[in-house]
């Protein structure tokens, strides 16, 4: 078994943090490089990451999650929330990001950018939010995959209030609505699964080979 895979069995969804124990800032910004590479539909990337480290941040949304120990106890916080507002002024944020980047004119991207306007841009407001969210999703797999590798333990977590998320970070004033959570930091020796076997479907049962 190669050690990619060895690390994907020893990773799992860590419920208690030791306190005591932090992510180093270079490991942090290793993971979030990881975030900021993660594949998205046309490259659009409409969310954004709340990296959290203030304790009483971090304390005033523990409520909102239902008290779970995990918000207060890991080294940080990340929120992903993703943008309500794509429209042609974010579209045009996108293709000029993309002409600065690779050094050649606006002109280049206009397959790109009309490609999005006839797609992306014609969704309905809940479609694009669903279309949203679903990228966010591939970054948080991205971020577990990575943390897993660097022998970080990561939380991803769905339990707790958006709205009140949103409500304590503001990020309605930025066209924002939180998704998914993640913890991350080291497991405590206490942690009940520390050592569980993961268990998962079968090969038999998960893929249909045709």
């Amino acid at each position: 078994m190669n050690n990619y895979i060895e690390n994907l069995h020893w990773r799992y969804a860590t419920k208690k943090f030791d306190s005591e124990k932090e992510v180093s800032e270079e490991d942090l910004e290793t993971l979030l490089e990881a975030i900021r590479l993660s594949a998205s539909s046309y490259g659009f990337q409409p969310y954004e990451v709340f990296v959290i480290k203030d304790p009483e941040v971090r304390a005033k949304l523990k409520p909102a999650a239902f008290g779970q120990p995990q918000i207060t106890d890991a080294s940080y916080l990340l929120v992903f929330a993703y943008n309500t507002n794509v429209d042609e002024k974010y579209l045009d944020q996108f293709v000029k990001n993309n002409s600065e980047t690779r050094n050649q004119p606006v002109e280049d991207f206009n397959g790109l950018k009309e490609m999005i306007q006839n797609s992306v841009l014609t969704f309905s407001d809940d479609k694009k939010e669903v279309w949203a969210s679903r990228q966010v999703y591939i970054a948080l797999g991205n971020l577990l995959s990575a943390a897993a590798e660097l022998k970080i333990d990561v939380c991803p977590m769905e339990g707790f209030n958006p709205d009140e998320f949103d409500k304590l970070l503001d990020l309605h004033s930025k066209n924002l609505k939180s998704v998914t959570l993640a913890t991350i930091g080291y497991r405590h020796e206490d942690d009940q699964l520390k050592d569980a076997k993961k268990v998962r479907k079968s090969k038999e049962e998960l893929f249909t080979r045709i």
